[in-house]
């Protein structure tokens, strides 16, 4: 069954673990701990932020985010500061796919206790294909914090048997922009 959503008006205020390189360290694994406040990813800033169901998976692997990578430069042009890409997944796991998918304009957010997701409303259960409770897909365009434009793709539910990509990718992201300037 299809489930409401309500769009928020301001992003979540929450304490995102990430990991950093950190030279310091040495050896074979030189990265720290790293919290990144949502307040301070988005305050004074233009943002394109597009969530997932997970790292390594299918659709987000074999388009969203390689799209959003392609046309990152695009995006700028129009006066995005930056682009993210959120899952509900750990920074061992992002950082990972970031490396597989030879990912280096947008940046990746582990939002591995889903704490962002729960505050968008976007948290669903995949228990139907065992991965637990994930992002729904969506992207939004967030100005100052402020949610400025959200695409939610269809079906919203848990345990929706379909994955739809239909809205939060990148090309209706840069219609929405060129129209809106």
């Amino acid at each position: 069954m299809t489930q409401e959503y309500k769009t928020p008006s301001i992003v979540p205020n929450v304490t995102l673990k990430t990991r950093v390189r950190d030279e310091s360290i040495g050896g074979d694994n030189p990265f720290r701990w790293h919290d990144v406040e949502t307040a301070d990813v988005f305050k004074g800033k233009k943002i394109v932020l597009f969530a997932l169901p997970g790292a390594f998976t299918p659709t987000c692997s074999s388009t969203h985010l390689p799209g959003y990578e392609e046309k990152y430069d695009e995006l700028k042009a129009l006066g995005v500061d930056e682009v993210y890409c959120l899952s509900v997944n750990d920074a061992f796991v992002m950082y990972q796919w970031g490396r597989n998918q030879d990912i280096n304009k947008v940046k990746l957010l582990p939002d591995g206790s889903a704490d962002f997701t729960k505050g968008m409303g976007m948290l669903v259960k995949k228990n139907n294909l065992g991965f637990g409770e994930r992002s729904w897909r969506y992207s939004m365009f967030v100005d100052d914090g402020k949610v400025e434009k959200i695409f939610v793709e269809p079906g919203f539910s848990d345990d929706c048997p379909d994955d739809p990509l239909e809205i939060s990718d990148v090309d209706t992201m840069l219609k929405y922009l060129k129209s809106a300037k």
